[in-house]
This record gives structure tokens, sequence and C-alpha cells, in this order.
């Protein structure tokens, strides 16, 4: 998945000017608020929370902010009256798209994203056509500098980890989402540093190498991206590293 594995650092990067605009740290606190609403808010008990702050914890959202948001969510301090809610569609050639919202209106987000899919040449589906194409998982981390291969290995793999791998400088550590708090505390435990999400991965790829298509796609994950309500979008496409540098040295 070298192309998808290509936006994902790009989002990455990106991350930092969504902070400065505070649209990340909105999307973090809803997350932490609708955590804490579900499952409490002791984020030794719920592990949902727990990540929702490790996120917001990662992006440096302040402390009182943090605890502002559990409150909102218990009901201790009033908040808005949050909905979680998820899309499924296609795109361009096929590529299949999951996304998961929080919003305050659900008529008006999903008027939006159909919107969104319609302006690059895909369509809102049911729920559940293509849900079935991914699966959860939990992917974390390391820097390489941080720790040898071979004792990462072993102590990710006795915490239950799935694989590990090298990508863009990073060992990337998948778990299944049963596992994925039991490897960041092994980790935790041995003062390695890391950065983790709780993803869902696509069963299979479409490989995209029409540039239009590309083009499109892109401009598709960028919209649900930059969206205020999204804050997951996932999606099965593989384009090549060469066509995404050609298209981003042009935008």
């Amino acid at each position: 998945m070298a192309g998808h594995s290509h936006w994902a650092q790009i989002k990455r990067k990106k991350m930092a000017q969504d902070q400065k605009r505070g649209k990340l740290f909105s999307k973090l606190m809803r997350e932490i608020m609708v955590a804490a609403r579900l499952g409490g808010g002791n984020p030794d008990t719920n592990p949902r929370l727990r990540r929702a702050i490790d996120a917001a914890k990662d992006a440096g959202m302040p402390k009182d902010n943090i605890e502002r948001a559990i409150k909102k969510g218990t009901g201790e301090l009033p908040g808005e009256a949050l909905e979680e809610v998820s899309y499924e569609g296609y795109g361009p050639a096929g590529v299949a798209f999951m996304l998961e919202a929080i919003t305050d209106n659900k008529n008006r987000t999903t008027n939006e994203i159909r919107r969104i899919f319609s302006n690059y040449g895909g369509n809102l589906g049911q729920h559940g056509c293509v849900s079935w194409m991914f699966e959860s998982k939990g992917i974390i981390y390391v820097d390489e500098n941080a720790v040898s291969e071979e004792e990462l290995y072993d102590i990710v793999i006795d915490a239950g980890a799935e694989d590990i791998e090298k990508e863009g400088g990073m060992y990337k550590i998948t778990t299944s989402p049963d596992a994925f708090e039991q490897v960041k505390e092994a980790l935790r435990a041995h003062n390695i540093e890391f950065k983790a999400e709780f993803t869902k991965i696509p069963k299979n790829i479409i490989k995209i190498t029409n540039k239009s298509d590309a083009e499109k796609i892109l401009k598709m994950m960028e919209a649900f991206d930059e969206h205020d309500d999204i804050r997951h979008v996932y999606a099965n496409f593989d384009i090549p590293v060469e066509i995404m540098e050609e298209i981003a040295s042009k935008g």
C-alpha cells in the first residue's frame, strides 16, 4: 500500500496546520466528549476515552482542555448535543470509502457528505455497502532510532502484536483491537516513545494508475479530511508514489 501509506504521511504533516487553525483540537475534543458520554470519564476503564486522550496529548492539547471535554461528555459541564454517524460509499474507479463523523446536526452533515461524493465523481451508499471490506486494527509507530528492530520485535510480539515492518524511517506495528492497549503498555514499560492510532485496514486494495482518477480521489480524501464533522476517513486505494508526488508538486 505504498501510495496509501504516502497519503497517510502527507496527512500527518498536515496535522500541524490543522492544529494552528484549531480544527484538530475541535475534532479531538468532540471525540473525547463522545467517548466520555458513552463509556464514562475514567480512561482506565474506558479504552476509547484513553485512546482519545492519547491522541489529544500527541497533538499538544492542554490538559485543561482535555479535562473540560471529559466533563462535558459526562454532563458535569454543559456541552453540545453530539451524535455519532458513519457514512459509506464509492469514489472514482470503485474505491471504497468509510467515514466516521460526530455531528450536532445529522441532516446537515449527511447533505454535505453526499455533496462531496458527488463533486468528485462518487456516490454515497447505503449503510453496510463497504464496511465489510475493512477490519479494525491498531497501528503504532516507533522511530527507527529509538530501539533496535530485534529488541522491539521481542517486546511487541510478546505483548500480542501481529506484525512489525519498516516504513519511512519508522517501525510500523500492527495489532488486533484487543492487543492494542497491551502493546502500548509494553512500550511504555520499556520507555519507548510512540505514536498510535486505532484504524480500519482495507482487506483488498484497488491500484489507481489513471492520473485523473488519482487526482479526484486525493481531492475527495482532502475534502473529507477538512470537514469539521469527519473524524476518520478510510479508503482502499493504492496510488503509486510517483503519481502522488507529481500531483502534489502541482498543488
